[in-house]
């Protein structure tokens, strides 16, 4: 998830990038489905409070076609404590599934807290609107462990609903942090 990130004495860091691996699980009325994705994403903060955000994911399913996203946008945060932020973001969304080509917008806002110096928690919502696939709205959640100011590892998991079927993604992140 874009909204994650490390948590330093004076905030969170807004400039990073992040490697993901995850199993996507795909409930349908008419079938059911699974598959495996990779992801990179980053984020690289312009201001105090920008930062713009971008990412490419993949994902192989076995029996449907596979499918690949891209995300660029921008996002704002907005601290209320050292330990805990609010962060929003707007992004273009590009997909692919087997030659379909669909294009649209993503809404995201959420909270990033330090529960301590080297875990993070965090959450949000997704709102996304794509002109043939219609709109959806998901809800996401993880954790972030900090083994160093520079070098993270966590756990995200997101439900939405994606072309009218219910979509659940589990991904482990690796991160590296270029600080504030």
């Amino acid at each position: 998830m874009a909204m994650s990130g490390l948590a330093f004495a004076d905030g969170f860091s807004y400039t990073y990038v992040q490697a993901t691996y995850g199993k996507v699980d795909v409930d349908d009325p008419a079938f059911t489905e699974d598959g495996d994705g990779l992801g990179v994403n980053g984020s690289f903060g312009i201001t105090d409070n920008l930062n713009i955000v971008a990412s490419f994911q993949t994902a192989d399913f076995d029996t449907i076609a596979d499918a690949d996203e891209i995300t660029v946008g921008l996002g704002v945060h907005a601290p209320i404590t050292e330990m805990f932020d609010i962060v929003a973001s707007v992004s273009y969304v590009d997909v692919d599934l087997a030659g379909f080509s669909d294009d649209g917008f993503e809404l995201t806002g959420g909270v990033r807290f330090s529960v301590a110096s080297v875990i993070e928690i965090n959450g949000g919502i997704t709102y996304r609107d794509l002109d043939l696939a219609g709109d959806d709205i998901g809800f996401g959640a993880g954790a972030l462990y900090n083994f160093t100011d520079m070098f993270s590892v966590g756990l995200s998991a997101k439900w939405q609903e994606k072309w009218g079927a219910d979509t659940a993604t589990y991904a482990l992140t690796g991160r590296i942090n270029f600080g504030k």
